[in-house]
């Protein structure tokens, strides 16, 4: 057991480092850059907005692809973390800090209280539940004339590429960390089969509500960085579609993936970005693309395969090729 302790921490603490050299390059890059003057508004846009789905993704995909709860409301908790950061911000005259902690805290409250009574369902009638709930929230925040109503809210800018970077890494660090604890194969066990997890004494509500709990922090999280950064919110931004769109990121990348929904963020907020010319046309081209990939990837790209450093393991060579 000592030997084998002794092999693998070096192993893991050089992935580690590896990993955190290429994220300090990716940041590096992108800083100089922006300095630079060679990327512009519209493509620093594009980073942060990219940094927020990818929170969005990973959170999506901790409910459905990792504890199996077809959920479909992550736009409604999107939205509080935007306006409940908004209002620490402008009406409590408070840090961002603070708005975006208190923003994720209340998104997280309301995930637990939403997910007590309708995680009880499965399938399509939790989908349809937590749709529902999620259109109840943009309406509350579509008449609450306090926080803008129907005509918006104006929000100073105060994110930059930094802290939504940052921001990115610490909510991915995070949800990975808990996929791998014992917490989240509970949730993988219950994805895999609730009956069997119940008969093994695993709480399934617990954990269900556990797993929607963290996404709709990570959730408002990432509402808040949205919020700091657009100067303007208002509620049709936090539609139905908004949700659906993230869905189609984490089945795009492989639901039960984390590499894949960062995978799937990605390509499909490049692909919006790149179709901004033409918006008549951009979602008939993306609903093209998306059907040949689910055609020849019913999975996503990469399924519930993820991305790791597996060649610096010599016992794993040959076996594993970078992606396992």
């Amino acid at each position: 057991m000592s030997n084998m302790g002794k092999n693998k921490l070096p192993i893991v603490n050089r992935k580690n480092i590896i990993v955190l050299f290429l994220l300090l390059v990716v940041y590096g890059v992108v800083q100089i850059l922006q300095s630079n003057g060679i990327l512009d508004r519209f493509y620093t846009m594009t980073l942060i907005l990219a940094c927020i789905y990818i929170i969005l993704a990973v959170s999506q995909n901790l409910i459905t692809g990792f504890t199996g709860q077809l959920a479909i409301g992550h736009a409604g908790f999107m939205a509080i973390g935007a306006y409940m950061s908004a209002f620490i911000v402008v009406k409590m005259n408070g840090p961002v800090v603070g708005g975006l902690i208190f923003g994720a805290l209340v998104a997280a409250f309301a995930g637990v209280l939403i997910g007590i009574p309708t995680l009880r369902l499965r399938g399509d009638y939790l989908a349809i539940a937590t749709l529902g709930l999620g259109e109840i929230v943009r309406i509350i925040f579509l008449n609450w004339d306090y926080l803008g109503g129907a005509t918006g809210f104006q929000v100073p800018k105060s994110m930059n590429w930094t802290w939504a970077f940052w921001l990115m890494v610490l909510s991915v660090v995070v949800i990975n960390n808990f996929i791998n604890s014992s917490h989240g194969r509970a949730c993988i066990s219950i994805r895999e089969n609730e009956i069997a997890a119940e008969a093994m004494g695993i709480n399934t509500t617990k954990y269900k509500v556990i797993a929607f709990a963290l996404g709709a922090m990570f959730a408002g999280l990432a509402g808040g960085i949205y919020a700091n950064y657009m100067f303007f919110i208002q509620p049709g931004t936090f539609s139905f579609l908004k949700s659906f769109e993230i869905l189609v990121m984490v089945v795009l990348g492989g639901l039960g993936s984390i590499t894949g929904s960062i995978l799937g963020a990605v390509i499909m907020t490049v692909a919006s970005a790149l179709l901004a010319d033409i918006p008549e046309l951009r979602m008939v081209i993306i609903a093209v693309l998306l059907i040949i990939i689910m055609i020849f990837r019913p999975n996503g790209i990469l399924g519930t395969k993820e991305f790791n450093l597996s060649f610096l393991n010599p016992k794993k060579k040959g076996e594993e090729n970078g992606i396992t």
